[in-house]
């Protein structure tokens, strides 16, 4: 199982939300290239990058902070946060990101994210699959809808996405331990999925029973900043 640490970007900071709640806000550093650097200096090689401000606003907006990241580091990043735009997505790309995540467009826009998987290829997103009581959440998790999870997936695996990222929103920054019933109920649905977990990991056994139950990631945020887990234990492990 692959571990992915997260930064999560306001106003260029790396920071850490409580249930998605932007009030609910706290600051861990003020330049998340030094984050990305202690990461990759403990042998880590992929990180999840969230632009909460581009998610809010519906366009990128912390580019620099990407192109920094991409530039300094050999860290394969995967890139999400208000793109909705083909210009958009290129630039993404040409700024260094090895992927890039979709959430709110595959929901709301359904033909121009297939008409991007048909031009770019499928193996270049990884789609996140943010759940509220098994519901489809959007909009940096503001919106919620009636769509459900397992519908969603099933979708977009037919169309060739093998990359999914699940965060139950109710998990999300509580270090209260990720969401392995739901994640067990998919992986039983879609065995050939390659699902990483996201939302509540707060100690190394989470990510034991997240390995056990056969997700092929686990991304890892606030337990870091909280110092939960330790760098040199994710290493190790």
């Amino acid at each position: 199982m692959q571990i992915i640490p997260a930064i999560d970007l306001i106003d260029g900071k790396c920071v850490r939300l409580t249930e998605g709640d932007y009030a609910q806000k706290k600051i861990y550093n003020e330049d998340p290239l030094e984050v990305a650097k202690a990461f990759e200096g403990v042998g880590l090689m992929r990180l999840h990058l969230v632009d909460l401000d581009g998610a809010k606003a519906g366009e990128v907006v912390n580019w620099k902070v990407l192109e920094k990241i991409a530039n300094q580091t050999a860290l394969q990043i995967d890139f999400g946060g208000g793109i909705k735009k083909e210009a958009t997505l290129k630039t993404v790309f040409d700024t260094g990101a090895s992927y890039a995540t979709i959430g709110s467009l595959a929901v709301n826009n359904r033909m121009v994210f297939e008409e991007w998987i048909d031009r770019f290829g499928a193996d270049v997103f990884m789609l996140g699959a943010d759940v509220y009581k098994e519901k489809i959440a959007i909009a940096g998790w503001i919106e919620k809808t009636n769509m459900d999870v397992y519908e969603f997936m099933e979708s977009y695996i037919n169309k060739g996405i093998g990359q999914f990222f699940c965060t139950d929103i109710e998990k999300d920054g509580k270090l209260a331990g990720p969401s392995t019933a739901l994640y067990q109920k998919i992986i039983k649905q879609f065995p050939e999925l390659h699902l990483i977990a996201s939302g509540g990991v707060s100690n190394i056994e989470d990510l034991k029973r997240l390995r056990a139950i056969g997700c092929s990631g686990a991304i890892v945020g606030k337990a870091i900043y909280e110092n939960r887990i330790t760098l040199n234990e994710l290493a190790s492990f």
